[in-house]
């Protein structure tokens, strides 16, 4: 029996890993252009081919990484909600395929935005004074932007919202659940930090899909709470409204009782 339950949790494991490893391979295949471009920042041999470099990233992300990345997310939102044996192919390209045009329009918003960011912070980064106090500033900003890139992805794999309203309110909670941003970031800054530094093996393999299913779990305790808090209230409105009823039936009684005994 505990032979057959150690080759059992060691079956689980192994399916996990293949699973992590599959998602994130399909991940980087469908970003190929962004990695590419990515790889040539190794090759570069001073700041204007870094910039160069950076800003060729930049054109073809909303095209290839913003959409590949919702679909990776919509593959890990599956296994947090408990349909782990959901086929991993057709999750992902249906992820990728149906959500294509608002990942598009997300990362051309994305992107904009943190090139202006960085343009500033680049800017204010060579000054002196109370400008070095705008460079943080503007890195703090580039951070929240971040974070709530992630809980971007997490709602447009799972909810249908227009655009700018999953924008908006990724924006929100990020700045609203100061604490899950904070955990969010740590999270995907140590597996981040790991891959660079320690194993860059992870890169290909597991990097993009571990931080997702990280950035998927935080964002579904918000909206799960979220659901909780909203449901918590339509019941006391219907206690309430059951309480006004009574009180109505009551007041009715006693007046159809007083009008008989007249």
């Amino acid at each position: 029996m505990e032979m057959n339950g150690f080759m059992g949790g060691l079956y689980r494991i192994t399916e996990w890993i293949m699973r992590f490893s599959v998602t994130n391979v399909l991940w980087v295949i469908c970003s190929a252009p962004f990695f590419f471009f990515g790889l040539s920042l190794l090759t570069a041999e001073n700041t204007d081919q870094i910039r160069s470099v950076i800003i060729l990233m930049a054109a073809v992300a909303p095209f290839t990484f913003f959409p590949a990345t919702t679909a990776m997310f919509s593959v890990v939102r599956k296994w947090i909600m408990g349909q782990e044996d959901a086929p991993l192919l057709r999750t992902y390209f249906r992820g990728f395929k149906e959500n294509y045009v608002q990942s598009l329009i997300g990362g051309l918003l994305y992107t904009v935005i943190y090139a202006v960011m960085i343009l500033n912070f680049q800017f204010y980064s060579d000054q002196s004074n109370l400008s070095g106090i705008l460079a943080i500033m503007f890195l703090v900003f580039m951070v929240v932007l971040g974070i709530s890139a992630f809980h971007f992805f997490s709602m447009l794999s799972h909810m249908y919202m227009s655009t700018i309203q999953i924008l908006k309110n990724s924006v929100l909670i990020t700045i609203g659940r100061p604490l899950t941003s904070i955990m969010l970031a740590l999270s995907a800054g140590a597996v981040l930090y790991i891959s660079f530094y320690q194993f860059p093996f992870l890169i290909p393999f597991f990097m993009g899909s571990l931080i997702a299913y990280m950035a998927f779990w935080y964002f579904y305790r918000v909206y799960q709470k979220a659901l909780d808090i909203q449901k918590q209230k339509e019941e006391e409105e219907a206690s309430v409204d059951e309480e006004d009823q009574d009180m109505l039936d009551r007041a009715e009684s006693e007046l159809t009782e007083e009008s008989s005994k007249k």
